[in-house]
């Protein structure tokens, strides 16, 4: 069973962020989730993840950025999220683990941005945003490509931020939901079921995430 160990808020120069623990049974390492620029962790993929992963062994810690919690609607430039990101990573490594970065849309940018630096075992990209809607030229690649540790990508088939085949190849691996959008929402009709969809994606991450403890980092 998952629980809900402590929120707690921890303070940045960004301001002050706010992180949920999802404690399971003798956890070996910490999924730390950053939510996108139009959203909370309230997001369905964040939430499933934190519900299926502590019984697997991962602590999931659901970061809110600073202008989340000052109860601000627009998010700030990505230099500002970064900075949000590294003052609270300290709490992050605090129990002592193994962290992997990741996040959803924006959060999934910063964990690509940023992982390296700050010591990370692997970066965790949902819906990474490989481009604006309608603006294929406007490409974020280079973010996903760089982050020079094992990158794990959750796509939507019809995901208006960047298909699955629109991603060149490189140093990462793929999981792709079908039929999900931007938010990893399926269709009613579609042969995926919404409930579906979410085991998939919390599926496809653990069994990742079970690759990295097997593999020496590098």
């Amino acid at each position: 069973m998952t629980d809900v160990t402590q929120s707690e808020t921890v303070p940045t120069d960004a301001g002050e962020a706010r992180v949920t623990w999802h404690e399971g049974t003798e956890p070996w390492a910490v999924l730390a989730l950053g939510h996108g620029a139009g959203g909370g962790v309230e997001a369905r993929d964040l939430q499933a993840l934190a519900a299926a992963l502590p019984a697997r062994g991962v602590t999931v810690a659901l970061v809110e950025q600073p202008w989340r919690v000052a109860g601000k609607k627009v998010a700030p430039a990505p230099k500002t999220l970064d900075i949000g990101w590294r003052g609270l990573w300290p709490a992050l490594a605090r129990p002592g683990l193994p962290v992997i970065a990741g996040g959803r849309s924006a959060g999934a940018r910063v964990a690509c941005r940023t992982g390296r630096d700050l010591g990370a075992r692997a970066v965790l990209a949902l819906s990474f945003p490989l481009h604006p809607p309608g603006r294929p030229e406007r490409s974020r690649a280079d973010e996903l490509l760089g982050t020079g540790l094992p990158t794990l990508v959750v796509q939507g088939g019809n995901d208006p931020f960047g298909r699955p085949e629109e991603y060149p190849e490189g140093p990462y691996d793929l999981v792709v939901i079908p039929h999900g959008d931007h938010g990893f929402a399926v269709p009613r009709r579609a042969p995926l079921g919404q409930g579906e969809a979410m085991d998939r994606l919390a599926d496809g991450v653990a069994e990742w995430i079970t690759g990295l403890r097997r593999t020496p980092r590098r």
